[in-house]
């Protein structure tokens, strides 16, 4: 996650960057066999708001930040939107499409 936003800004600008690429790269990315990729970038993704909540605030404790910044548990949220979670995100095998494929239009019949 690059700095982009700067921790003079609430965490709902940095949320409202980061959720539509992460949206994004799970829908692109969610044809193949990726779960494991998905929580480790849900893992990645949690370790970098943390970090970022951290230099935002650098006298806090976590305990404390934990309380004002995440919603149900664990999980960063602002008052409007949580942090998009990929490991959330279900994957969909390659579909076998075995003998009903469709045929070539240009193939010659005979």
């Amino acid at each position: 996650m690059r700095r982009t936003t700067d921790t003079s800004q609430p965490l709902d600008a940095l949320l409202r960057q980061l959720n539509p690429a992460l949206k994004g790269w799970c829908v692109y990315f969610r044809p193949g066999v990726s779960s494991a990729t998905f929580a480790y970038l849900s893992h990645y993704t949690w370790r970098q708001v943390e970090s970022w909540l951290r230099r935002k605030h650098c006298r806090s404790t976590w305990k404390d930040l934990r309380r004002r910044y995440c919603d149900v548990g664990w999980w960063p949220a602002s008052d409007e939107r949580p942090l998009f979670n990929p490991a959330k995100v279900t994957t969909t095998r390659y579909r076998y499409r075995g003998t009903n494929s469709h045929p070539d239009p240009l193939a010659r019949p005979g």
